[in-house]
């Protein structure tokens, strides 16, 4: 029992770091001086400090390699792969320099392997899936 609250715990402070990163760089219009990546040099270490993931070292990594980094994480649940993924997406589409097909594959890996994953099928997920290939073959 007390394994299982420790993983939900996990699980939900996982949830909450990821949503206060999007909303801190994508969520208002206060901080317009900051550029994109100074916020995102303050989500990678808020990720580190907080759950010790790693995002320059996910970046490098090969699809099967970033599978099984993600899978190493407690904390990483399906909705917590979505919202990662839902972040580098929004990064990819943010982004004017050429890092920003990075993210959106990277972002394209994550929700595949959400729908690898997950028993239902999203009508979400497979909407922001087309918008990242169209965005990419373009």
């Amino acid at each position: 029992m007390e394994q299982k609250d420790y993983l939900l715990r996990e699980i939900e402070k996982i949830g909450v770091i990821i949503n206060a990163i999007r909303q801190k760089i994508f969520g208002g219009n206060d901080n317009l001086a900051i550029t994109i990546e100074k916020q995102f040099e303050e989500a990678k270490e808020l990720l580190l400090n907080e759950s010790y993931f790693d995002l320059d070292r996910f970046l490098a990594l090969n699809i099967e390699e970033s599978n099984g980094y993600i899978c190493s994480f407690q904390g990483f649940n399906i909705e917590n792969v979505e919202l990662l993924a839902d972040y580098f997406s929004q990064m990819g589409f943010n982004d004017t320099t050429e890092s920003s097909k990075m993210y959106l594959e990277k972002a394209l890996q994550l929700y595949d392997l959400c729908n690898l994953q997950s028993r239902t099928f999203s009508f979400e997920r497979e909407t922001k899936i087309s918008a990242i290939r169209n965005s990419i073959s373009c």
